[in-house]
């Protein structure tokens, strides 16, 4: 010790400089050691270096081929292995529900519709099952189930096995919707208002409606049939949010959503749309047999709620050019005649401008302000004009928000699509959203494009048509959606109910969602989604609701071979896995992209491809991306 003491402080033959410089290299090299073999056993644990890449497992598992064999987990996404917790759930096994209830929607059920007034389409509307009539099983696929064709072809083209119902294609067989050839349905893009197409329909509202320039981004259409109008407004960059109820004519929203098309199950009936105020650009009815002039115009004003200040609104079909069709729609001139009268008198009192009447095709234009125009009809009293979910509809129009010029738009002008996508909402900059300023949506922009592009890292078909429908159960600003935006794919934003109100947010980027509770059943049919993202929604309903239920509906709308990432605290996720691994899902749980130290993580999960058989039972093995190629 005495020697070592020497030799640090110094001697005659060793000047203390020299043993200072000595101990430095040392200190150094020892430093290098220890770095090499940290990075050394990181490497090792991790498992990349021993070729066991998590792909080949979850391959090996599932074979399904087409979603995960270019699956690449790079070293920082470590699989996680939580400790056994003394409140772990004990892994359940769900069984398959019957094959009768392959095209189950829990909130749109047809026997429980029924039980329900028919005065103002009450029984076409939500009505979810009571806790005790939840069911506990996997809705099974239909025999010979196909992955949907990759978008562009499946605007035109739909799989029969996915979607097996022909009513329509003999209902509207000279209105060019649908035609059945062989083992798949074709879309020639044909309507009851534009059974030439509808590009040339298009083409003619583009003659009035600035669609070119990226002014209208977002559009609305009720009762959309198969959705044939949104389908082709995406070539000219415009997102549709299209709905029609489940009604005699079959499967209308499933084979929009089997084409690639946003839609959901809905009408125009007692309830508030879930949608918040001044979301849409346009809208448009053509021929969706809504009754616009009755109950004082209720369902006109409830259009003019979700219409942006300066938006439009078409109107295609009865009453419009009843002097050609009076005859066909089996109506009295004079019926025709006063309907149409009362519509625009109705659209008169809300500030609407009739801008273009020719042949079957009305446009009206909302005034930018109320500073031009008197309203004539009452104002709505309700202090949250947001808070929309199971409100009933009103005969009262929403107020504009105030301006100070005839020349400012009430509510902020947007910015053109796509600068609109990243540039800060007047929602946020006015101060009127809860908790973001500027300055915390640019982070929230950031964050979300680091985690995109983390996502990618993972799974290589992320952002491209593999994955054409895709859902974000918990969107907030939309950051998610914003940072995977790309003509290969939409994104369903998903703002629950439980949560802080950020739906204006999304729709002000020009992006589309609907306002949900996760306790109830989500408004569309089985197999609807290709990629579903859920961050915190676990944590969110932890004391509202059953975590198997939440993830039982994820199952029914998940595609067989789709891709779940959910977002959470560890010990939420561990339980959200064990609940998961009975449902035949492979699941792996992730470190986040920032490293092993965060508590939260990121649960990655496929969906096995298997199909409903005689009993219900049956499973194929097989992908069917296989069978999509072979078409």
């Amino acid at each position: 010790m005495l020697q070592e003491i020497s030799s640090i402080m110094g001697s005659k033959n060793n000047p203390p400089g020299s043993n200072r410089s000595r101990s430095t290299l040392s200190l150094l090299v020892v430093i290098g050691l220890c770095c090499f073999f940290y990075l050394l056993g990181a490497w090792q644990k991790s498992g990349f270096g021993k070729g066991d890449s998590i792909a080949m497992e979850i391959t090996k598992q599932a074979q399904c081929t087409d979603v995960v064999t270019e699956l690449d987990f790079e070293p920082h996404h470590n699989t996680v292995k939580i400790p056994e917790r003394l409140a772990d759930p004990k892994p359940v096994s769900f069984k398959p529900c019957d094959v009768k209830l392959k095209d189950y929607t829990p909130c749109q059920e047809q026997d429980r519709a029924m039980k329900f007034p028919r005065e103002n389409m009450i029984y076409r509307e939500r009505h979810c099952p009571p806790e005790n009539e939840k069911l506990r099983c996997l809705v099974p696929a239909p025999k010979g189930y196909m992955t949907p064709f990759p978008w562009p072809k499946s605007r035109d083209y739909v799989h029969y096995a996915n979607a097996p119902f022909k009513s329509l294609t003999v209902e509207k067989a000279g209105q060019n919707w649908v035609q059945f050839q062989g083992s798949v349905f074709k879309f020639p893009g044909g309507g009851t208002m534009f059974p030439q197409g509808a590009d040339a329909y298009i083409d003619e509202l583009a003659s009035v409606i600035p669609i070119k320039d990226g002014s209208v981004r977002t559009a609305l259409d009720t009762g959309c049939g198969v959705a044939s109008w949104g389908a082709y407004m995406l070539k000219r960059n415009v997102l549709t949010m299209s709905f029609a109820p489940r009604d005699n004519h079959e499967a209308q929203v499933q084979f929009a959503l089997e084409r690639g098309v946003p839609a959901i199950i809905a009408v125009l009936g007692s309830i508030l749309l879930p949608y918040p105020p001044r979301a849409f650009d346009m809208a448009q009815c053509s021929r969706c047999l809504i009754p616009w002039s009755a109950n004082d115009g209720t369902y006109l004003m409830e259009v003019d709620r979700v219409l942006r200040p300066g938006g439009y609104w078409v109107l295609s079909g009865p009453p419009i050019n009843w002097k050609t069709w009076h005859k066909t729609w089996n109506r009295t001139k004079a019926d025709l005649n006063a309907e149409q009268k009362r519509i625009e008198e109705i659209a008169e009192s809300l500030c609407w401008e009739k801008k273009y009447e020719k042949g079957d095709i009305a446009i009206f234009r909302k005034k930018i302000n109320d500073r031009s125009c008197d309203r004539s009809v009452n104002t709505c009293k309700r202090k949250d004009t947001d808070d929309v979910w199971y409100k009933e509809m009103e005969t009262c129009v929403t107020p504009f928000p105030k301006v100070s010029s005839e020349e400012e738009v009430a509510g902020g002008k947007l910015k053109k699509f796509p600068e609109r996508l990243f540039a800060v909402p007047p929602v946020v900059s006015k101060g009127l959203v809860d908790g973001v300023d500027a300055e915390s949506y640019q982070e929230d922009v950031k964050l979300w494009k680091k985690r995109v592009n983390a996502y990618k890292r993972i799974n290589r078909l992320i952002g491209s048509t593999r994955y054409r429908n895709v859902m974000d159960m918990n969107a907030g600003l939309g950051g998610f959606a914003a940072a995977l935006e790309s003509p290969k794919s939409w994104v369903m934003n998903v703002v629950p109910t439980i949560t802080k109100n950020t739906l204006s947010v999304v729709y002000e980027r020009g992006l589309i969602g609907i306002y949900h509770d996760w306790c109830e059943g989500f408004s569309t049919y089985p197999r609807t989604y290709d990629f579903i993202h859920a961050n915190g929604v676990f944590s969110m309903y932890q004391h509202s609701c059953k975590i198997e239920d939440i993830l039982l509906e994820t199952d029914r709308i998940l595609r067989p071979e789709g891709i779940v990432i959910f977002r959470d605290e560890v010990d939420v996720l561990n339980d959200v896995r064990k609940i998961a691994d009975g449902m035949r899902w492979d699941t792996k749980l992730m470190d986040h992209e920032d490293g092993p130290l965060v508590p939260e993580k990121i649960l990655v999960a496929v969906k096995q491809y298997w199909v409903a058989g005689g009993d219900g039972n049956s499973s194929s093995s097989s992908s069917s991306s296989d069978k999509s190629e072979e078409e």
